[in-house]
């Protein structure tokens, strides 16, 4: 993980990768793509590659993914 000292109370700039992320703008938090709750960048442990997007926890991580239409017998719309 890249990070930067001093980065603030703003909202970070991520590119998110397989196991890992990059921080490409300093930040202390970034936003849950799900329920728009900040997520330190300590806290980050859920995120989509595809769609570079961060999750606050697994159950948001799987509704993002059911709003995708990627779950295992789900019809797609």
């Amino acid at each position: 993980m890249n990070r930067f000292e001093g980065s603030g109370n703003r909202e970070a700039m991520v590119r998110y990768l397989d196991g890992d992320f990059q921080i490409t703008s300093p930040g202390s938090y970034v936003v849950c793509a799900v329920t728009g709750r900040p997520i330190t960048i300590d806290e980050l442990k859920y995120w989509s590659v595809d769609r570079q997007e961060a999750y606050v926890d697994a159950s948001a991580s799987l509704e993002a993914e059911r709003r995708a239409g990627n779950l295992p017998n789900q019809k797609r719309g």
